[in-house]
C-alpha cells in the first residue's frame, strides 16, 4: 500500500522519512552519528510543534489514517501464541471483528477487536470495519468464553460504527450490540478496552464497557462522527470542524471527562510512523492496567465496571 501523508502532517512525515534513511547508513558510516541526532532533535521540535497545534478534526483525521497499524498489526506485536476464532455459530463470520485466544507476558487472554482492511479488496472483505450482528455475536462468543475459563478480555476499538446496511438491521443489529453490552456488563473477568484508532456509536461501545478504557493519544472517541452531527445540527457538511470541536472527542477531552483512564502516548508523527514503537507504548500502558486489575476479586470487578459507568456524565 503506498503512503498516505495527510496535508497538515507533511513536514513532519518528510523528516522522518529523512531520518528513516539516515539510520540505515549509520549502520555502515559511524561518522553520521551525530548528524542523526542532529536531525532527530529537529524531527521531535517540528512534530511537537505541529501537532500541539493540531484542531479537533485534524486529530479525527489522524485517527482514521489510511497508515495507522490496526488490531492485528498489534496482535502480531504484543502477543504469542495467537489462534484466532471465527464464527458466530449462527449465520457467518463477520471479517470486520478479530477475535481470539493468545499469550501475554505468560499468561492467557482473550483478544478481540475491530479490524480495517489496507487495500480496496480488503476494505470490501473487512467492510471498513464495520461490523455485522455476527461480529458482535462472535464477540459475545469470545467473552461467555473467557469467562469460563477466567481469562482477561481485551479488546481493541477501531470502527466508524455498526455496519447500518438492510441485512444487518433484517438480523439484529441492535439486538446483537445490546447482547454484547449486557453480556461484557455482567462476566467477571477483568476487561481493558483500548481505542487504536476512531470509536464510532455503539459499534465501538459493544467492545467499550470495560474496567479501563485507554486511547491512543491521536484517538477518538464519539456517539456520532463529525460528519453525521454537522449535518443533522446544521445541516452543513462544511462544519464538521465545528462539530469535532463540539463534541468533545479527542483524548485530551476524553480522559477530562472521565470518558477514558489513560490516555497512550504515540511515537513521534503518530502511529502510523513506527509500528513497532507504538505497539511497545501501549504493550506497557496495558500491562500496567491489567496488573492493576488482578487485586480485584470476581465480584469486585463487576462492581468496579458498574461504577465505572454509572458515574459517566455525573456533575456537582
Amino acid at each position: 500500500m503506498a503512503d498516505v501523508v495527510l496535508p497538515f502532517e507533511k513536514p513532519v512525515a518528510e523528516l522522518i522519512a529523512r531520518v528513516r534513511e539516515l539510520r540505515a547508513l549509520v549502520a555502515s558510516d559511524r561518522s553520521l552519528v551525530a548528524e542523526l541526532a542532529e536531525l532527530e532533535e529537529r524531527m521531535n521540535r517540528l512534530a511537537r510543534e505541529v501537532f500541539a497545534a493540531l484542531t479537533p478534526m485534524q486529530k479525527v483525521q489522524l485517527s482514521r489514517h489510511a497508515n495507522r497499524p490496526h488490531t492485528l498489526d498489534y496482535v502480531q506485536r504484543m502477543f504469542t501464541d495467537w489462534c484466532e476464532l471465527k464464527g458466530d455459530r449462527r449465520f457467518a463470520d463477520d471479517c470486520a471483528v478479530v477475535a481470539g485466544l493468545a499469550g501475554y507476558h505468560g499468561r492467557s487472554v482473550v483478544v478481540v477487536g475491530h479490524q480495517k482492511g489496507r487495500d480496496a479488496k480488503e476494505n470490501v472483505k473487512r467492510n471498513f470495519g464495520m461490523p455485522h450482528p455476527e461480529g458482535y455475536r462472535k464477540a459475545v462468543r469470545l467473552y461467555e468464553l473467557a469467562e469460563r475459563f477466567r481469562l482477561p478480555i481485551l479488546t481493541f476499538i477501531d470502527t466508524p460504527g455498526a455496519y447500518p446496511g438492510l441485512g444487518a438491521e433484517e438480523r439484529g443489529q441492535s439486538e446483537a450490540i445490546g447482547a454484547a453490552l449486557a453480556v461484557m456488563a455482567r462476566v467477571q473477568v477483568p476487561i481493558v478496552a483500548t481505542v487504536i484508532g476512531e470509536g464510532g456509536s455503539g459499534g465501538a461501545l459493544a467492545l467499550g464497557l470495560a474496567n479501563r478504557v485507554l486511547v491512543l493519544e491521536f484517538g477518538c472517541y464519539s456517539v456520532i462522527s463529525p460528519e453525521g452531527c454537522a449535518a443533522i445540527l446544521w445541516h452543513d457538511p462544511a462544519r464538521v470542524g465545528d462539530a469535532a470541536a463540539q463534541l468533545k472527542i479527542t483524548a485530551p477531552d476524553l480522559l477530562r471527562l472521565g470518558v477514558v483512564d489513560a490516555i497512550v502516548e504515540e511515537p513521534t508523527g503518530g502511529a502510523h510512523q513506527d509500528y513497532d514503537g507504538a505497539a511497545a507504548l501501549l504493550d506497557q500502558a496495558l500491562w500496567t492496567t491489567l496488573a492493576s486489575l488482578d487485586e480485584l476479586g470476581t465480584e469486585a470487578i463487576v462492581d468496579d465496571r458498574y461504577r465505572r459507568f454509572r458515574g459517566l456524565g455525573s456533575f456537582s
